[in-house]
């Protein structure tokens, strides 16, 4: 079980303080993430990158007791029909050689010098693939690409692919029918783990409604590890989508039955406290502030109701 560093504010403080509070409850960091395509773009290195913003919060991480899951995104993490902003801001493309040649460098960087776990070569591709085909055939080949350039490497990570499980359920009204994961598994034939991105309350009214099978369909019978690495669900109304704190708490719940179903090897939810919209900078994502609130804890880490219901799961005797 675990969290991102992702904070309620973008300040060093508030990320140093959400790992405090969440390190003791956790087990794993994910770091969940677009490129630094600036920096790449300027020249800098991924080594020089990694060792300025990433090496010293995993090494912060470990000293806690945290191993690392990182999973890199290819496109937009927030609209996935569209690149990545800063790839967009240069009038560049993830469909340029180039472009895939510095994602595969710093994902090479990351396994190198960050050692995760488990590293993540795409997020979400059945929903870049409907949503942006034009963008789908640069990000299996950049994904496909990178894995091989791993392996030749000598790597021996642990390489994940995710999918979007309400797209996947045909849950989500401009993906109406059950299609599974299937075209996933072979386009991504690296896969060793099933990453699960799901955000249910976009298709499903209340926890309870979740089939018990909710996850294990998507395997059809295979016995691929599987692991949430992003998902979860607010506590008050959000973009439209009402809920409760008490709805949420019953998510927890309810999910760790789902996580049980498949046997998951993990369960990391991104944001540990909600975010803080009115203290980012603008503009706003549009489709951000749907996703603001599913924190387990509010903007000023005050803990609410689920939070409790993930500490008593916490506890339970893990597999070994």
């Amino acid at each position: 079980m675990g969290f991102s560093p992702n904070p309620p504010r973008f300040t060093t403080e508030s990320v140093l303080q959400g790992l405090d509070l969440w390190s003791p409850r956790a087990e794993l960091l994910i770091i969940h993430e677009e490129l630094p395509w600036a920096d790449l773009l300027a020249g800098t290195s991924p080594d020089a990158v990694l060792q300025r913003d990433k090496l010293p919060l995993v090494q912060l991480a470990r000293a806690k007791g945290l191993g690392l899951v990182f999973m890199g995104d290819l496109n937009d993490g927030v609209a996935r029909d569209r690149e990545a902003p800063a790839l967009r801001a240069a009038g560049r493309s993830i469909t340029e050689p180039a472009i895939q040649a510095l994602y595969r460098d710093y994902m090479l960087a990351v396994d190198r010098r960050l050692a995760p776990q488990v590293l993540g070569l795409v997020a979400e591709s059945n929903l870049i693939r409907r949503a942006a085909p034009a963008l789908y055939p640069a990000v299996r080949r950049a994904a496909n690409d990178t894995a091989s350039a791993l392996r030749a490497a000598g790597s021996v990570t642990t390489l994940m692919a995710s999918v979007q499980v309400e797209v996947a359920w045909g849950r989500l009204p401009s993906y109406p029918a059950y299609e599974g994961c299937e075209a996933d598994f072979a386009d991504f034939p690296f896969m060793q783990t099933l990453g699960l991105s799901s955000y249910p309350y976009f298709g499903w009214s209340d926890p309870q409604d979740l089939p018990l099978d909710y996850y294990s369909r998507l395997l059809a019978g295979r016995s691929m590890p599987a692991m949430v690495t992003e998902g979860g669900w607010p506590s008050a109304q959000a973009g439209g989508i009402a809920s409760t704190p008490a709805r949420q708490e019953r998510w927890v719940l309810r999910q760790a039955e789902l996580l049980d179903a498949v046997n998951a090897q993990a369960w990391l939810h991104l944001q540990f406290a909600d975010i803080d919209l009115d203290a980012l900078p603008p503009p706003l994502p549009d489709l951000l502030a749907p996703f603001a609130g599913i924190g387990l804890a509010d903007q000023n880490f005050a803990p609410k109701p689920a939070l409790a219901a993930w500490d008593a799961l916490f506890q339970r005797p893990r597999v070994v």
